[in-house]
């Protein structure tokens, strides 16, 4: 009957341990408050349990299939121990902590804290939604914020990324990431490496605060602040983003670029380069198309081409808008410059309103009151204008309509031809920088001559083995033996006019000096230059021609109608570049062409015919 009674006590001391009380404690800023019914940590099952005597708290100890609830929230695990007086449960083996139907978190340990509904998992934790996996060694999960913070490294995984952080944040409502430290986010479409890194797994775009490099099988983009969309590869960056790939770079203060259209938008700043072709594009606003090898360049738009690698002599294009066609078959480009064009190279200076330049056959086009100047010693104008370059240098210009060439020769006198279309011809001569030529004075003081000779000096071995077969000076001195560059210069050789075709050029004899201005009028002339003076002549068709002697030579007989010397004009390099403000063209003023000589029907004919 005792042993009966005594089962029966021991029953009943069980029973009311695992039934919660309703005379429980919660605590709040440390003072333990009364809770109402259901705050405490619900038992439901264990295959065995032991009260442990623990004065002033009741505490148990729950063995095999242990299954608990709290709010909504379900754990199970292999060992427990319950704090029924703190509210604290201590979990071991297999622990599992199942939210509703989106949480699911699996660890080998956790502790949870009832009143504050606070979970932390150690060990093997790995944490399931929805849309994602967690895995790390250690998590703190806050059920009332819906917030789980890893403070060791964690790797995540979703449907098309893998991400992964030292540190991390989930916003289990929002579906949030917040990553620190050494993020790295890998999909199909590449890879992404930042220090901080905001991530939203339902759109899968993710935000960065930080140095960030995105890397693919097209190139790599780096920025400091921007968006990601992992779905679709489009990227929007702020604070100077680069894209490289291997044959451009793309730089700007803001950066849009769309990885699977190959679109690509800059602002501010914008540095597009063409490593493959060695030329930059700069300007305000970038559009670029990479599957159809289109650029536009809008605001302070130039575009610098290397030239010559040998002088490193660069071409410089300035433009209102500025395009870029890339041909992929020949690897080759055109570029267009539309409104306001200037051109500046060491050989070549222009203006007009829109141009054309092929790398194709190395030709430019020039429309739209064109006027393009060379070497400081030629001007041509027409209303449209072509020149072929060969080398990297003016070779062949070809000028239609209205076409009107001024040569300045030694004597600082204007030759000038005039036609309707004329094709000029020019040579590239090797000249020693020791040797001046006629038209160069020398320079009067010794200290110039020796610093320009010491420069030459200074050349590099290298750059002489650029240079074609004899193309090198031996010069023996006090000093040994040194080699010598030669360098290039580009000079008028021929000129072709055809179709009223009209000219004055001065005769020069053997002595440089003047012999007298020549007046021929005809449709068709070979003018032959040496030295920028007027050599060999050829006309055509029943030429007008007069010699009008130095004395009887005025200001008016000097200048064919039309004739305008606009060197102030000519774009230099700093207004290229958008540096310097380019002068206003001054308009053209009409004057009546007037020769003293007894020739009067040939000087008629002159003012009748001077605009063809």
């Amino acid at each position: 009957m005792i042993r009966l009674f005594a089962r029966f006590l021991f029953v009943a001391v069980c029973v009311c341990l695992l039934v919660p009380s309703t005379d429980t404690l919660a605590q709040v800023g440390g003072a333990p408050v009364a809770a109402g019914t259901g705050d405490k940590v619900e038992l439901f099952h264990a295959d065995s349990l032991v009260v442990l005597n623990i004065p002033g708290q009741a505490v148990r100890k729950l063995y095999n299939n242990v299954r608990l609830r709290h709010k909504g929230v379900l754990m199970y695990c292999n060992l427990a121990i319950q704090n029924v007086t703190t509210n604290v449960i201590e979990a071991y083996g297999n622990v599992r902590l199942v939210q509703g139907d989106t949480i699911n978190v699996r660890g080998d340990t956790m502790f949870y804290y009832g009143n504050t509904r606070q979970a932390n998992m150690r060990g093997h934790v790995i944490m399931h939604d929805r849309k994602m996996t967690l895995t790390t060694a250690q998590l703190d999960y806050d059920m009332l914020s819906g917030i789980a913070h890893y403070p060791t490294p964690g790797r995540i995984v979703d449907k098309e990324n893998v991400l992964t952080s030292k540190e991390g944040y989930y916003d289990t409502r929002t579906k949030l990431f917040t990553f620190r430290q050494n993020v790295r986010l890998v999909n199909t479409k590449g890879t992404l490496t930042a220090d901080s890194l905001l991530y939203n797994s339902l759109t899968r775009i993710a935000t960065f605060q930080g140095p960030t490099r995105i890397k693919n099988k097209d190139g790599v983009l780096t920025a400091i602040a921007g968006q990601y969309n992992t779905t679709s590869g489009i990227s929007n960056f702020q604070r100077r983003a680069t894209v490289e790939t291997p044959k451009y770079r793309l730089t700007g203060d803001s950066l849009y670029y769309d990885n699977v259209s190959e679109l690509g938008i800059a602002k501010g700043s914008v540095i597009m380069v063409a490593k493959d072709r060695k030329a930059v594009i700069t300007g305000d606003h970038v559009r670029y198309n990479g599957k159809a090898g289109i650029s536009r360049v809008t605001g302070h738009a130039v575009a610098k081409s290397l030239a010559n690698e040998t002088t490193n002599d660069t071409l410089y294009l300035r433009a209102d808008t500025l395009f870029s066609f890339d041909n992929k078959l020949t690897n080759t480009r055109r570029l267009l410059g539309q409104k306001n064009v200037f051109l500046y190279k060491s050989d070549i200076q222009s203006k007009c309103d829109s141009l054309i330049y092929d790398t194709a056959d190395s030709t430019i086009y020039f429309y739209k009151k064109p006027i393009l100047w060379s070497q400081n010693k030629y001007q041509m104008e027409a209303d449209s204008m072509k020149v072929l370059l060969k080398s990297n240098r003016i070779h062949t210009m070809f000028l239609k309509t209205k076409s009107f060439v001024i040569s300045l020769d030694t004597l600082k006198n204007f030759n000038q031809i005039k036609g309707r279309t004329i094709t000029a011809y020019f040579a590239t001569k090797l000249v020693n920088p020791d040797t001046l030529s006629e038209d160069q004075p020398r320079a009067k003081s010794d200290k110039k001559l020796s610093s320009a000779v010491n420069n030459i000096k200074n050349a590099t071995a290298s750059a002489t083995n650029t240079l074609p077969k004899g193309v090198t000076e031996k010069r023996t001195g006090s000093t040994g033996s040194d080699t010598v560059r030669l360098q290039e210069r580009t000079t008028l050789d021929r000129v072709l006019v055809d179709g009223n075709g009209q000219s004055i050029y001065y005769a020069l004899n053997e002595k440089n000096k003047m012999i007298g201005l020549n007046h021929v009028e005809c449709s068709r002339m070979n003018i032959e230059f040496n030295d920028n003076k007027v050599g060999r002549i050829r006309f055509y068709g029943h030429p007008d021609s007069q010699l009008i002697p130095p004395k009887e030579i005025t200001g008016e007989t000097q200048e064919l109608d039309g004739f305008r010397w606009r060197d102030a004009e000519k774009p230099t390099k700093g207004q290229v570049l958008w540096l310097e403000t380019p002068p206003a063209e001054k308009p053209a003023v009409k004057k009546p062409l007037k020769i003293k000589s007894q020739n009067k029907p040939l000087a008629q004919k002159l003012v009748r015919k001077g605009n063809n």
